[in-house]
């Protein structure tokens, strides 16, 4: 083999290779570029700031509860609770009673509105992200505010609630002091000291999943409270109130102390019963012992006072029959009259659920 042609076939080895080189290049190049155009589209999408809001979003309408909790910022701390208003004392000791799946549901067709730079700032590091959804059927929204938090991978955006999702249910229940929310049954003194004083209404703060639609009610032997639904579509304190009034099991039991009552002092046979509503003043001699009945009860009606309930002073009649002598001529007649009177009464329902009547 000649010098030349050796020559000839080393200037190809070196093209070839040359050749590779290049193709690999290229085809690193390649990667490269749509590796990062990957990780783009992701920081866009899955890993953006909507993309965060959407796995909370969607976390709850599959009732991972665990999984929306451990989203960053999710749970508020004390600064924020502080900005809610809460009480170190009530922030100290917030239940979280409610972040459980058994209360959540209805949360349907999550879509994201918008989503931009929040007010304070310009490059994206926090963001204003709005979802639209049904709840329970109902067309509702909500806005979040979030902001980054890092990377992780090295590449791809992290991101964390700058404000807790999360709302505080400040429940007062009127009258009474448990309540139902979403089939859960809680008692709002069951977070504070046992030698409390008992109290007519009561209140408590309860940590809660938003957006969420909570349902409340009271059904107890003597005090009903109507039903009612809350849309809870924002972070933050929402106001509940229960309304617990008397049923009619409650009035019936009332009614028939009443009336018990009334029949007991019928049974007095003096013109003016002890302790009793009524009475008569006769100025003649009495011939007979005065029998007493009651032809008309004062009908119960209760409403809400500051302490217990109350039937305000209602109209009731005695009846009474009795033999007179005339002082004046000793004529001897009977008197067979109706007395008028008015009862009032108070009545609180116990812890033990017994009725305390307070006559007035």
């Amino acid at each position: 083999m000649t010098i030349a042609a050796e020559q000839h076939r080393a200037g190809g080895r070196r093209g070839s290779m040359l050749r590779a080189v290049l193709a690999i290049v290229v085809v690193a190049a390649l990667f490269a570029a749509g590796l990062i155009g990957t990780i783009g589209a992701l920081n866009r999408t899955v890993y953006s700031a909507g993309g965060f809001v959407q796995q909370y979003l969607d976390a709850l309408a599959r009732g991972d509860t665990v999984g929306a909790l451990a989203l960053g910022g999710v749970m508020p701390d004390k600064a924020e609770l502080a900005a809610w208003g809460l009480s170190d004392e009530v922030a100290a000791d917030l239940p979280e009673t409610l972040l459980r799946a058994s209360v959540l549901g209805g949360l349907r067709n999550i879509e994201l509105a918008s989503a931009s730079a929040t007010p304070a700032t310009d490059d994206g590091t926090a963001q204003t992200v709005v979802f639209d959804f049904d709840l329970n059927g109902t067309a509702s929204s909500m806005v979040f505010t979030v902001e980054r938090a890092g990377t992780f991978a090295g590449v791809f955006n992290a991101w964390k609630f700058t404000v807790s999702p999360l709302a505080v249910l400040q429940v007062s229940v009127l009258h009474e002091r448990s309540f139902t929310v979403n089939g859960l049954t809680l008692d709002t003194r069951a977070h504070i000291a046992a030698d409390a004083p008992a109290t007519f209404s009561s209140t408590a703060a309860y940590l809660a999943f938003a957006p969420n639609r909570y349902t409340f009610e009271h059904e107890s032997a003597m005090l009903t409270a109507k039903k009612f639904a809350s849309r809870v579509t924002a972070s933050g304190p929402a106001e509940i109130e229960v309304d617990a009034l008397p049923n009619e099991a409650m009035v019936a039991q009332v009614q028939s102390e009443l009336n018990k009552f009334l029949d007991e002092c019928a049974t007095q046979t003096v013109l003016q019963p002890t302790n009793c509503p009524w009475g008569i003043t006769i100025d003649d001699r009495i011939e007979s012992i005065p029998a007493w009945s009651i032809t008309a009860y004062p009908p119960v009606a209760l409403t809400a006072g500051e302490l217990s309930f109350e039937m305000v002073a209602t109209p009731g009649q005695a009846h009474i029959v009795v033999d007179v002598q005339s002082l004046f001529d000793g004529d001897i007649s009977t008197r067979d009259e109706d007395v008028p009177f008015t009862m009032g009464l108070s009545v609180i329902v116990q812890p033990s659920g017994a009725l305390a009547i307070q006559l007035h």
